[in-house]
């Protein structure tokens, strides 16, 4: 048997770099992007230092999820676009079911409110704890260097970091015996492909070996966690939810199929286990290991451009679309003195274009689209796989090219921290502030591949501390006689206009997330929905301009072009998720399946 060294040494390499594309280059091709939900390809051009001069970022495979819920009942669209993943379930229905009762009117209690705002939160939190542990930190941590560190000074730097209860020598030993045996029977798992050993991980072996224990643990955590949508939603994942309110009745005593106050008070015990180990464990993890990393303060930006569609409606009426504890807002060339507003109904402000998107518009591949006029028609004409590489000079990707107001925008936490911040949010300013006075870096840190991370940390423990008072106000509602949960005075479809259109916007933990409906005669004429990683993820527009991954990873150094670990920390920033971005057919357009409901 190969020794443990040798055996993780055989990670997936990137595909083979093609022939020189232009003088001087070569293109270095990662296919697939592992440690994300859905399918990325990200080919480079890389010079004779081994700088990245050009990356394309392309989705490869489709979905046909907008297709598929023409002429349905626009009250069953939640059931399907939940199915674009199976990460990002609880957004795409609440997005869903917000676009149908805009559209129609409906007004939804205060109730209701409050269990979907705790419900988001809560995909917020368990979403980001997961990234950061099990998709993003192995970029980061040397999983086999922990077999090398010595579990006392490992217990001492646990000690000196927070008062989480497993610090001890005894224990880290255990968790370096656990990783040995898995190395020494082949068993490593995800663990088997990465570039351990790279010169570019500096994490000395006792922060290796913490990481890996907390890897463990977050595994643990998370079951707890998705208890919430089980209470609320019935189920973890893909929960109910319903057009009018909240899946779930309350009941004030023992209730078989109600929520009663022991679920209630389970709520409660699940949120403070949730901050205790936000706030023992990852929040200064992250800390730790950004410490090692701040050269990665400086790389990474790339378009400077931040926008958020608003979240966590603070009433409910005309207050669910003004009123957000997370405002809707863009700001342009981080300029931070400047929020402008978004209005998601104008038809200048956001469109999708296709120039390098394998799809066509009835105007041409230059035309850009609003999502309420958008189209899904697709147009493959990339290579036969398998293949080399993609002509990134035509079309290349399933993924469309969103633009506000003409701008590439980027979105997810660190536009949500930055519109906060810029906003004059308090608590946000103080997270910001002490975290990067602890690494003695100013606020253009943020600017960075790093930044996204520091700044989806903070955000969970900002939603996090934010979920008890979630709570308390859904008690306290509760406690002065308000039981209701749904409201189905608009439920009958008699009462609709003949022709209506609504948009649900959200901030899924991702990013902006909106999905437009155009319902007519009662069922869905329309839906397009523009997703977090549409616009992280998307191609190059018409005009050439570079999406937020195509700019990022611009200017980057590789150290070995064979084993790209730079072009992996960039892109994991983000936290890609391309089941949801791709909008099921053949390549020849040929259906493949009828899904039929009763």
């Amino acid at each position: 048997m190969a020794n443990s060294s040798e055996q993780v040494a055989q990670a997936r390499q990137p595909d083979k770099p093609a022939a020189p594309t232009r003088s001087g280059t070569r293109r270095v091709v990662v296919d697939p992007v592992t440690r994300i939900e859905g399918h990325l390809r990200i080919e480079t051009d890389v010079d004779e230092n081994g700088v990245i001069t050009r990356a394309s970022s392309s989705g490869t495979m489709v979905r046909g999820i907008e297709i598929i819920l023409k002429g349905r009942d626009p009250r069953d669209a939640w059931a399907f676009t939940q199915r674009f993943c199976g990460v990002c379930t609880v957004v795409h229905s609440i997005a869903s079911v917000r676009a149908v009762e805009y559209a129609l009117g409906y007004l939804i209690p205060q109730n209701a409110q409050h269990i979907r705002n705790l419900m988001i939160a809560a995909q917020y939190v368990h979403d980001h704890v997961m990234h950061f542990y099990h998709l993003h930190a192995l970029d980061w941590v040397d999983v086999v260097s922990a077999l090398q560190a010595d579990p006392a000074a490992t217990a001492k730097l646990q000690t000196s970091l927070s008062t989480w209860p497993n610090n001890s020598a005894d224990y880290f030993r255990g968790v370096q015996q656990k990783l040995k045996g898995f190395v020494e029977a082949g068993q490593l798992g995800i663990f088997a492909n990465g570039y351990w050993g790279h010169p570019a991980y500096k994490l000395p072996p006792e922060v290796n070996l913490l990481a890996v224990a907390h890897y463990l643990e977050a595994l643990a955590w998370q079951r707890d966690v998705v208890k919430i949508h089980a209470i609320f939603g019935g189920k973890n994942p893909h929960p109910n939810f319903v057009v009018g309110g909240a899946p779930c009745a309350i009941s004030e005593t023992a209730h078989a199929t109600a929520v009663t106050p022991d679920n209630l008070r389970l709520v409660g015990d699940v949120i403070r286990k949730m901050r205790t180990f936000v706030d023992q464990v990852y929040l200064p993890d992250t800390l730790a290991i950004a410490g090692y990393y701040k050269d990665w303060t400086s790389r990474g930006e790339g378009l400077g451009n931040f926008l958020t569609f608003g979240e966590f409606p603070q009433g409910v009426g005309s207050a669910e679309r003004t009123s957000f504890r997370i405002p809707a807002g863009a700001i342009l060339n981080r300029d931070l003195s400047k929020v402008y507003p978004i209005n998601f109904e104008d038809p200048s402000e956001i469109q999708e274009f296709v120039a390098h998107s394998w799809y066509d518009y009835r105007a041409g591949k230059q035309a850009g689209l609003h999502p309420y006029d958008g189209e899904t028609t697709l147009h493959y004409t990339g290579p036969k796989p398998p293949y080399e590489q993609l002509d990134v000079d035509q079309s290349y990707s399933w993924i469309k090219s969103p633009r506000w107001k003409g701008n590439p925008m980027e979105v997810g936490p660190l536009a949500r921290v930055l519109i906060l911040y810029a906003g004059g949010d308090q608590t946000t300013r103080g997270l910001v502030d002490h975290a990067l006075g602890r690494l003695d870096l100013p606020v253009s840190a943020l600017f960075s591949t790093i930044g996204r991370v520091a700044a989806r940390m903070l955000e969970t423990k900002l939603i996090a501390d934010e979920m008890s008072g979630m709570h308390d106000r859904l008690m306290s509602n509760i406690a002065g006689g308000d039981l209701e949960t749904f409201n189905d005075i608009l439920f009958d479809p008699a009462t609709w206009p003949k022709r209506a259109r609504g948009v649900g916007m959200m901030e899924a933990p991702r990013g902006a997330l909106a999905h437009w409906v155009t319902i007519e005669d009662r069922r869905i004429a329309n839906y397009q929905a523009v997703v977090p990683s549409t616009w992280n993820a998307g191609p190059r527009d018409a005009a050439g301009r570079e999406g937020p991954y195509e700019a990022a990873l611009r200017g980057h150094q590789l150290y070995d072009v064979t084993k790209p670990l730079e072009i992996l920390r960039t892109v994991h920033s983000f936290d890609p998720c391309l089941a949801c971005a791709v909008h099921v057919i053949d390549p020849h357009g040929e259906e493949l399946v009828r899904v039929k409901v009763q």
